[in-house]
């Protein structure tokens, strides 16, 4: 078939990895999926992704892409980098794409969720994957903070850009907790995100939902570029559910 550009969709359980991007020293999501591919003769010098999950953050739909020349299926591709991935991570897709597709600049929108649990005492089964808190939190006041998120603002109050002169302005398409029992979900939509963005927000959130903090502090912290809160929610709760292209 010869060379080919392939976008692979790739979940991992960020707990065992220092992050998405290779570092020296240090386990990564991309170190260990670019020696799968060695393994299978792949010759290039880096994957390109969609995003750089942090430290701590999981992964249902990373996207990566690599050229490659695979000589069978795309599905046969997919089995070979799952025998030799390791077992905290897994390809749930292949496509092959136009040569100048690129899992980062052409997305349209990337989806996050943030799980947090509310109880007393620690639960080892749940704390990998979710931010337990307490006192308990309530839903009702989370979500009528949550609405001023949506729309074109600035989001310099709630993270960085990954540059030093880098624009600070988002447009987030939807955000909203949901929840049942002790358990709750925040889901949000956007078209690109500051560093540390979704978890400075769920941190605000949390803190509006436990009554610690007004309702109000969303849309100041929009309008004054400032937040009074100092804290970030714990890496485990974070997920990269969706990339739309």
């Amino acid at each position: 078939m010869g060379l080919a550009h392939y976008k692979i969709i790739l979940a991992y359980n960020g707990s065992a990895f220092a992050g998405f991007q290779r570092q020296v020293e240090a386990r990564t999501v991309q170190a260990e999926f670019e020696e799968a591919l060695r393994k299978i003769g792949w010759e290039g010098t880096h994957i390109l992704g969609a995003g750089r999950t942090d430290a701590g953050v999981h992964a249902r739909g990373q996207v990566v892409s690599f050229q490659l020349d695979w000589r069978h299926t795309p599905e046969d591709l997919g089995n070979a980098l799952n025998y030799y991935l390791p077992r905290e991570m897994a390809v749930n897709a292949v496509s092959e794409v136009a040569t100048d597709f690129h899992p980062r600049y052409d997305a349209r929108s990337r989806r996050y969720c943030y799980r947090i649990f509310c109880q007393p005492v620690r639960d080892p089964l749940r704390e990998d994957f979710a931010w337990r808190i307490w006192p308990p939190v309530q839903l009702e006041r989370m979500n009528q903070a949550v609405a001023h998120l949506v729309g074109v603002h600035d989001f310099r109050a709630f993270g960085s850009p990954m540059t030093e002169d880098g624009a600070t302005v988002r447009e987030v398409f939807n955000a909203e907790w949901t929840g049942a029992a002790d358990e709750y979900q925040f889901d949000i939509s956007a078209n690109a995100y500051l560093y540390h963005m979704v978890r400075r927000i769920t941190f605000a959130l949390v803190t509006i939902g436990q009554g610690e903090a007004e309702e109000s502090l969303i849309l100041e912290s929009l309008t004054s570029g400032e937040l009074t809160l100092t804290g970030l929610a714990p890496a485990a709760g974070l997920v990269l559910q969706e990339v739309v292209y």
